[in-house]
């Protein structure tokens, strides 16, 4: 049976989707953390070998890579088109993710082009991200687009990301 979701329950889930980003981008580690269900998995399914953080230690570690950077400053996560959808074990959701970063006094630049799939689920009486899945917007999502063939083409990971997946 699919569960019914309320209006109440989607504007919970829009509220968390953007709890997320304002925690990452500002380095509030606990706000991030408490974003996940508590065996909660983060999968960065962009570059040859995936990156999977699970539970709150994991996701901590991953907060805290990203805080101790300077280049962190002026990142910001931009989530939209948020479509959410009621399943028989829960609700699943997808939004567009783009990251911007601040360079200097401009212009800016945008960093990443991809999207968010969501699995969540109620904890403790909140929604709360069971999975998030971020991928890249190419390969499979665009299968229907003309000269897409739809598979993933996964990028090398940059050098600069060795730490984060050291983390793991």
């Amino acid at each position: 049976m699919i569960a019914i979701l309320t209006s109440d329950d989607r504007l919970d889930i829009q509220a968390l989707l953007a709890r997320y980003a304002w925690a990452l981008d500002t380095g509030d580690d606990q706000a991030f953390v408490d974003c996940f269900a508590k065996d909660g998995e983060l999968v960065w399914d962009v570059f040859d070998e995936p990156g999977v953080w699970q539970g709150q230690e994991a996701l901590r570690r991953f907060i805290t890579y990203f805080r101790g950077r300077p280049e962190s400053a002026g990142r910001q996560h931009h989530v939209s088109n948020l479509v959410i959808e009621a399943t028989t074990t829960g609700v699943q959701a997808k939004a567009y993710v783009l990251v911007a970063l601040r360079d200097g006094a401009g212009p800016h630049r945008l960093n990443v082009m991809g999207y968010y799939e969501d699995l969540l689920q109620r904890e403790d009486g909140h929604w709360r991200i069971a999975r998030r899945c971020i991928r890249d917007w190419s390969g499979p999502v665009l299968s229907r687009i003309a000269g897409q063939d739809g598979e993933r083409v996964p990028r090398p990971r940059p050098a600069a990301l060795d730490g984060l997946w050291a983390t793991r």
